[in-house]
């Protein structure tokens, strides 16, 4: 019984460690506790943050010095957010970009796909109108022709 509680409370220990650590709420010790965050940079965070709360990641990103969007994905995937979120960098951005792309271009082609089935069905409709019309010119064409009058 003791070692299952002591294993319950080693796993309460280490789910708190691994939580979320927002950088607008964290203290300089819980931003010291992320991977890839040293005091230094600890430092100039909360320097920032006291010039006024992070809004976003580019935000964060532009106002700390020596964070790019590699680091900033780092930092994140280490259990650092903004305002509650994950940093979605650029290169989720262009995935988004690429599958919407994708989707526009899918879009495009049944489009054209439905607008030549739209042609085909007009035209097989305009020769279905037409035939009763050739048909009609047809026997006109093929009826006797009156006897030619004597003359006098």
């Amino acid at each position: 019984m003791l070692k299952k509680l002591l294993a319950l409370v080693l796993m309460l220990i280490a789910s708190v460690a691994m939580a979320a650590v927002d950088v607008n709420k964290a203290t300089e010790a819980q931003l010291d506790g992320i991977k890839g965050i040293g005091p230094v940079t600890s430092k100039m965070i909360m320097a920032e943050r006291k010039k006024g709360d992070f809004k976003s990641w580019e935000d964060f990103v532009e106002r700390v010095k020596g964070v790019g969007d590699s680091r900033a994905a780092k930092l994140s995937a280490a259990g650092l957010t903004v305002n509650g979120t994950a940093f979605k960098g650029a290169a989720a951005v262009k995935k988004d970009e690429k599958a919407a792309a994708k989707s526009d271009k899918k879009d495009a082609k049944a489009a054209a796909k439905e607008e030549k089935a739209i042609a085909k069905e007009e035209k097989k409709d305009a020769k279905v109108a037409a035939a009763p019309a050739a048909s009609a010119a047809k026997t006109a064409a093929s009826a006797p022709k009156p006897a030619a009058s004597a003359k006098k």
